[in-house]
């Protein structure tokens, strides 16, 4: 959708009472706040004063095509426990945080996208080649950030002998990893592979996940308007080849490739 069509769009939704499409500060300048995550390297990284990752890439993409310049971006922290009330209070016009779109959530918002699905994988030290999968995890330390359900699941599905680690975020994981406190770290794969590109070749992903996780952009619940207009943008954003390119940029220096028979994923969720 052309930019002056989307704006009309978004100047109607605004005399109907729909959800914004952004907003304005004191002195009437137009901006558009996103929520992202400033503290997963390869996805939402705040660095410098500056914003980094695929969630970041995705959101300006979004953004751009939406009408706003990067400058008419704010971008705005978005804690895991904090994302439904930032949206429901009108803190953020949308969310794009390794949110993953679940029944649950869209009791109290809704969603556009997916933009990428995810699935829960290990990340080791390069040169340990001992586990291949979570079927290997017996007997081995594996770390998790707390409260994260991604310990439980390979405790119940595949290695009920692991040894579980707690840490209060995944670079504390990382640390943990490198330094041989523990054998392994899991999570979703793009998170992994963000923090593997960052260790510069002395971590890797194992490349076998075994889940999915949808993740979507979050916004006000019911406003179907704003998730098609999203929609739309993320589809571009495939076509175009940069969907592709942000993935790469972003998992720079690793093997890994999102899972093909999920991605790149229909963006077609609260239309």
């Amino acid at each position: 959708m052309a930019r002056k069509a989307i704006a009309m769009v978004c100047a109607a939704s605004a005399l109907f009472g729909m959800a914004a499409c952004g907003s304005s500060s004191a002195d009437g300048e137009k901006k558009i706040r996103i929520g992202i995550k400033y503290d997963q390297p390869g996805l939402g990284f705040k660095k410098s004063g500056t914003f980094e990752g695929f969630d970041v890439d995705v959101a300006r993409y979004v953004a751009n095509q939406l009408g706003y310049t990067d400058a008419e971006i704010e971008f705005l922290e978005a804690p895991s426990k904090q994302r439904e009330a930032m949206l429901q209070n009108g803190d953020v016009d949308m969310i794009l945080a390794t949110y993953s779109i679940t029944d649950e959530r869209k009791k109290a918002v809704s969603f556009a996208g997916p933009y990428f699905v995810a699935g829960q994988d290990l990340m080791v030290r390069a040169d340990d080649h001992s586990i291949n999968g979570p079927e290997d995890l017996n007997g081995k330390r594996l770390c998790s950030v707390t409260g994260s359900t991604s310990a439980k699941v390979v405790k119940e599905r595949f290695a009920k002998e692991v040894q579980l680690m707690e840490q209060p975020g995944y670079a504390e994981c990382a640390t943990a990893l490198f330094s041989g406190i523990v054998d392994a770290v899991t999570t979703d794969d793009i998170i992994l592979a963000g923090l593997a590109s960052a260790s510069r070749g002395k971590l890797r992903v194992v490349g076998k996940p075994f889940t999915q996780e949808y993740y979507g952009v979050g916004i006000r619940k019911g406003d179907t308007a704003f998730a098609k207009q999203i929609n739309a943008a993320i589809e571009d954003m495939i076509k175009s080849g940069e969907w592709e390119r942000a993935i790469e940029k972003n998992t720079e220096g690793t093997d890994y490739q999102p899972d093909p028979t999920y991605n790149p994923p229909t963006p077609d969720e609260g239309e």
